[in-house]
């Protein structure tokens, strides 16, 4: 399949720059191969029967952009040089070294400080592919404690060209349930969810499953092949634990639905399953690329938000409703003025009908 297959027109206007408030009051569009349907997350409820799992992404966001100074003495005299940093993650030789990006790399000498607060800085170690390695002056509950102080959220860059991320995005950009740290992005479809939708589901017999991936930035990287299939997908550490495995091989023996919250969460179930076709315990990088032609063992559905054109989660949905079923849905998504992107409305997807 070509690249173009994945394309659409989107207005400018439709992209979200700010979320709903409450969380629960965004457009939630539901749709079977042969209905679409215009409602609000809170009315999720109406969709779900007693006994369906959602599966649910637990990681939680770090305040990865940072901005800082560094300085050098020139000929010309003191010269200082802002620099933009983005985290990647985590090192483990040496220990407090973190990946990152780094604007403008050309800048900053190996062995160059930058200093980004009165507490935090970081020297250059090394450059590798046009990313760098630097080294934290702190390391623990100190630099957690200092990153939360000096980092930004690293907002997706088509929200960046409109606006900069403020102390709002560090509850906005964050689901309720954030609890293992070590994303770049957010997992943006579970961010519908208030704590009143959550009782309201729970108080029905929905059940939860919480699994762990850790968005990386590569997830906002173009495909840049014409031919999809030449596509190389980036790498993201995730893990099903042993309990969340066996309650959604419960959940299938029992003839109920799996329903992944956001494109994230599923991807992490069904890498789980290649093996042996069924969910079992994970732990490790994933890079699994679902295109039409992809069979699903363990997603009977999705929810998730209005995607990027000629995008690898495009070509995903596409993948579990069908590319035609698809292109009817977002036309119907931007003719209802529908909100795109991180902080659009939401979609369930369900490719049997109701």
């Amino acid at each position: 399949m070509k690249l173009s297959d994945f394309d659409f027109e989107l207005p400018e206007n439709l992209i979200a720059t700010r979320p709903h408030t409450p969380r629960s009051a965004a457009k939630l569009l539901v749709a079977t191969p042969n209905r679409i349907i215009d409602k609000q997350v809170f009315d999720l409820l109406d969709f779900l029967n007693p006994g369906d799992r959602l599966v649910l992404n637990d990681t939680k966001v770090l305040p990865a952009r940072l901005t800082g100074k560094r300085a050098r003495q020139t000929a010309q005299g003191y010269q200082e040089a802002k620099i933009e940093v983005t985290l990647l993650e985590p090192q483990a030789n040496p220990a407090g070294a973190w990946k990152a990006l780094i604007k403008p790399l050309k800048k900053v000498h190996i062995d160059e400080t930058i200093v980004f607060s009165p507490t935090l800085s970081a020297k250059l170690l090394d450059k590798v592919e046009g990313q760098a390695i630097l080294q934290f002056n702190l390391s623990g509950e100190d630099f957690d404690k200092a990153l939360n102080e000096a980092g930004a959220m690293p907002l997706p860059p088509y929200i960046e060209a409109k606006r900069k991320a403020d102390d709002q995005d560090k509850n906005d950009y964050q689901t309720v349930w954030a609890r293992h740290k070590g994303a770049v992005a957010a997992p943006t479809a579970s961010l519908h969810f208030d704590d009143e939708l959550l009782q309201r589901l729970k108080d029905k017999g929905v059940e939860f499953t919480f699994v762990t991936l850790h968005v990386g930035a590569g997830t906002f990287l173009p495909v840049k092949v014409d031919d999809i299939k030449d596509h190389k997908m980036h790498a993201e550490w995730g893990e099903v634990t042993p309990q969340a495995a066996q309650e959604i091989l419960q959940t299938k023996a029992s003839g109920k639905r799996v329903i992944p919250v956001g494109t994230t969460a599923l991807r992490l179930i069904e890498t789980a399953a290649r093996t042996h076709k069924e969910i079992a315990p994970y732990m490790g990088e994933t890079d699994i690329f679902i295109t039409p032609g992809f069979e699903f063992h363990v997603a009977d559905a999705l929810m998730t938000n209005f995607h990027l054109p000629k995008s690898t989660l495009m070509m995903l949905v596409s993948a579990l409703m069908g590319s035609n079923c698809i292109k009817d849905i977002y036309s119907h998504a931007i003719e209802k003025d529908y909100r795109f992107f991180s902080y659009g409305d939401a979609s369930l997807l369900l490719p049997n009908e109701l």
